[in-house]
């Protein structure tokens, strides 16, 4: 992880803790062609832990955290994001692993971050 990655991986966080209260307590990002793929572990919260003992549980705590990251997104711009790069989100994918606490988040970007950012 470069140095533009690992930045970006601080934003990341900082954007979580800001609206969902909890940012995850590891994220490693990957800038590869137009997308920054960020691994991510240490993501629910106890209360979550608690609700993800039970197997309807997991399932529920799943989809509401893609969705809801996916809706926080979409309502709230990832301006710092976008300044540091200097490109705009275009699209979010987002899953999460309950029984691991590991979830990944891959942004879409208007243009090709690993080109623009490598260190190589």
């Amino acid at each position: 992880m470069n140095k533009y990655e690992a930045e970006f991986s601080n934003l990341v966080r900082s954007f979580r803790k800001k609206h969902m209260g909890k940012g995850p307590s590891k994220i490693t990002t990957t800038f590869c062609k137009n997308w920054a793929i960020c691994e991510m572990e240490g993501n629910l919260s106890p209360v979550e832990k608690f609700i993800a003992a039970a197997d309807e549980g997991k399932q529920m705590l799943r989809a509401a955290r893609t969705e809801m990251v996916k809706e926080m997104y979409r309502k709230n711009r990832p301006v710092e994001m976008e300044e540091f790069l200097g490109s705009n989100l275009v699209d979010l994918f987002v899953d999460i692993d309950i029984d691991r606490d590991f979830g990944m988040s891959v942004f879409v970007f208007d243009q090709d971050l690993e080109k623009k950012f490598s260190t190589k």
